[in-house]
C-alpha cells in the first residue's frame, strides 16, 4: 500500500471526466477549499475573494506547460506549480464557487472547466482558451468579467494572434492537422474584433482607475501574439503592483516594483488590458 501511494503521489489521477490531479495537488486543494469553507464570504465580492485567495498561493513555484500532456485533451488541474495563466485561472475559480459558497473538488472541476474552454466545456484541444485576449473576450460572453480596458482610457489595439498556427512544432498536439486549421479559424475570429490597451507609457496616468482584483493581461510588441504574461492587480503604498506567477523569479510572488516600472523595462511589453470580475 505504501508504494501505491508513492505512485499516486507522483503520477496523475484520471477521472472518468477526463480530469488529471495528482495525490498532492488534490490534498493541496482541499485543504484550501476547508479553510476557504470555515469563513464568512457573505459580503466579500469575486474581485475581493480573487485578491485573497491569491496570496494564498505566494511561493508557489512556477511550472509552465503542465496542461500539455499527451494525448487527448484533459482539465489539468495542479496547484503545486503554477504558470501565469494558470495561477489566474485557479485562484478565479476558487474565489466563484467560494461566493456561491461550494467547496467540494467536483465544484472547483466544474468552475475551472468553464472559465478554461470555449463553450465552457472541454470539447477537445482547440476548444483551450489558448490566447488570453480570446480568453478575456469568451469569459466576458460568460459573464465572469468585463473588459473595461476602453473605458477607463484605452487606446485600440491591432490584435491578429497566428503564433500556434504559424510554429505547430511547439506544441505537440498540433501533429494533428485538423487541429492547427482549427486554431486558423479561432485566430481569425480574434482578429475581427475590436480590443483596446493602455500602453505602457499611459499606465502611471491611468493607474488611478485600476483596482485591487482586477486582471491584468500585458500585450506585446510581437506581431503574431496577443499577451506575453497576466497576473491580478493589488494595490502597495498607493500604488498598483502585480501578483502573478513569475518565470524569472520562479515562483508567485507580488512584483517589487509597481505595474508601470515592470513593464518599463521589458521592450517586448507594450501595455495591458484590464478586466474587472462579475459576481454574477
Amino acid at each position: 500500500m505504501r508504494y501505491l501511494a508513492l505512485f499516486l503521489l507522483f503520477f496523475p489521477l484520471i477521472s472518468k471526466a477526463q480530469t488529471v490531479c495528482t495525490l498532492e495537488s488534490r490534498e493541496k486543494l482541499e485543504a484550501v477549499l476547508q479553510q476557504l469553507s470555515q469563513e464568512d464570504h457573505s459580503k466579500k465580492t469575486v474581485q475581493n475573494l480573487t485578491l485573497e485567495i491569491g496570496k494564498i498561493f505566494l511561493q508557489t513555484p512556477y511550472v509552465e506547460k503542465t496542461l500539455e500532456l499527451p494525448g487527448e485533451e484533459k482539465l489539468v488541474i495542479n496547484l503545486m506549480g503554477l504558470d501565469c495563466t494558470t495561477y489566474v485561472e485557479s485562484v478565479l475559480a476558487l474565489a466563484r464557487i467560494s461566493k456561491k459558497k461550494l467547496f467540494s473538488f467536483e465544484d472547483f472541476e466544474r468552475e475551472l472547466e468553464l472559465i478554461r474552454y470555449r463553450q465552457g466545456k472541454n470539447a477537445g484541444y482547440p476548444s483551450r482558451l489558448h490566447y488570453f485576449s480570446d480568453w478575456m473576450y469568451q469569459n466576458q460572453k460568460k459573464r465572469i468579467l468585463k473588459d473595461i480596458t476602453q473605458e477607463i482610457g484605452g487606446i485600440s489595439y491591432p490584435n491578429h494572434p497566428s503564433f500556434m498556427s504559424e510554429n505547430p512544432q511547439f506544441y505537440p498536439q498540433l501533429a494533428n492537422a485538423a487541429y492547427v486549421e482549427q486554431l486558423k479559424k479561432t485566430e481569425k475570429e480574434i482578429s475581427k474584433r475590436a480590443y483596446y490597451f493602455i500602453p505602457k507609457a499611459e499606465i502611471n496616468a491611468l493607474e488611478s482607475k485600476i483596482e485591487s482584483g482586477d486582471l491584468i493581461a500585458i500585450t506585446t510588441s510581437i506581431s503574431n501574439l496577443d499577451m506575453v504574461h497576466v497576473g491580478i492587480a493589488i494595490k502597495k503604498d498607493g500604488r498598483i503592483h502585480l501578483m502573478h506567477a513569475s518565470s524569472k523569479n520562479g515562483e508567485v510572488e507580488i512584483s517589487a516594483m509597481p505595474l508601470h516600472d515592470y513593464l518599463a523595462g521589458n521592450r517586448s511589453q507594450s501595455g495591458i488590458m484590464v478586466s474587472r470580475l462579475s459576481d454574477d
